[in-house]
């Protein structure tokens, strides 16, 4: 930015976010939430450890329903507004989450990248458990001079090791949002179409935490095992789609329904 120029009002709010403190909460759950967290990713019945509280393990990727808080207060508060979409996700556990009780969190922005026509805003939550970063692409507010960010990744390189198959059922979406996320483009038609999409659409963290169940069984691990998980949103999947995630080593896989991707710089690791 040359000397005397004058950044627009949107900028500089946008630039004031980072490293701001989005506040602390606790937050409660029952067994019960968490099995029809796992049914809403697509765990089968026969998974007595997902599913049947008698024998119930929950999965990590659970806790960030809980944490959905902090990034909706930026968007009340106006940080961004609706054409911001959710970009990426990541997750670092430290342990394994119990079967019911409560979760202390604590919320703040981390980097905020200027990506010129457009901000990433870095919002990180941690609690004893694990530590969670969303990324949201919002557009129109950037140019505030700010650092672009790291670049991407490059793609693995070579044929995939593996693969995987997941079939995503017709009502997924309208179960997910029962989590808390209940954006209208997951359950409303005229929503969606408002993006451009001709019916209602999968919620991203749902497809994305979806891969890692054939994912789990494929490393010989359960799905409760994992210890890092990341991927990039790249286009949408809609609720009965079939996922296919191609898995090179070292974790890393991508995802795509037909010829379209769906999940680029994908990372799962288990214990």
């Amino acid at each position: 930015m040359s000397a005397g120029t004058t950044l627009p009002e949107v900028a500089l709010e946008t630039e004031a976010w980072a490293g701001k403190h989005l506040g602390e909460r606790t937050v409660s759950y029952t067994q019960d939430d968490a099995i029809l967290y796992a049914l809403a990713i697509g765990a089968p019945a026969s998974d007595l450890e997902l599913v049947f509280e008698d024998r119930l393990r929950v999965l990590p990727s659970f806790g960030l329903t809980l944490a959905q808080w902090a990034p909706d207060i930026m968007a009340d508060q106006g940080a961004f507004d609706n054409r911001s979409v959710h970009g990426s996700q990541e997750l670092l556990v430290a342990k394994e989450l119990p079967r019911s009780g409560e979760l202390k969190f604590n919320a703040r922005v981390g980097e905020v990248w200027d990506k010129g026509s457009a901000a990433v805003f870095n919002i990180i939550v941690e609690c004893d458990y694990f530590q969670a970063t969303w990324q949201i692409f919002a557009p129109g507010f950037g140019g505030f001079g700010g650092e672009r960010g790291p670049s991407k990744p490059t793609a693995p390189s070579g044929a995939p090791r593996d693969a995987a198959s997941i079939q995503t059922n017709p009502n997924q979406a309208a179960l997910y949002r029962l989590l808390g996320d209940k954006h209208h483009i997951h359950i409303d038609p005229q929503a969606a179409k408002r993006i451009g999409q001709d019916r209602p659409i999968l919620h991203g963290l749902a497809s994305l935490v979806a891969t890692t169940l054939p994912l789990a069984a494929l490393s010989g691990a359960h799905p409760a095992d994992i210890v890092e998980f990341a991927g990039r949103f790249s286009g949408v999947v809609f609720p009965g789609d079939a996922i296919e995630a191609s898995i090179w080593d070292g974790g890393r896989f991508e995802a795509a329904v037909g010829e379209r991707t769906v999940i680029s710089d994908g990372l799962a690791i288990f214990r």
